[in-house]
């Protein structure tokens, strides 16, 4: 059981994964200085990890490789190309 909330941010890490956390508590202000702390790609306050297609999926440690969903999952799945022409 976590003894305060450093204990909780240092048990959380304390993983090779780190896909989506939550942080559950009556003190949602404390809650915001924690996520910075927590290593995980999505972190939830009083409520369930979910996938939504707004927003992006993804992980840290061995959890992921690159961004799901959103605007900016759209750049994992693209190849960009430079195309150049000398028309001198």
């Amino acid at each position: 059981m976590a003894r305060d909330a450093a204990h909780t941010v240092e048990l959380a890490n304390d993983s090779e994964f780190g896909l989506g956390g939550t942080i559950w508590t009556g003190d949602v202000d404390k809650a915001d200085r924690m996520v910075a702390r927590i290593e995980t790609g999505s972190v939830f306050i009083n409520g369930d990890v979910a996938s939504d297609p707004r927003l992006a999926v993804d992980g840290l440690k061995k959890s992921s490789f690159g961004r799901e969903l959103s605007s900016f999952g759209l750049y994992e799945v693209c190849n960009i190309q430079t195309v150049w022409i000398d028309r001198r």
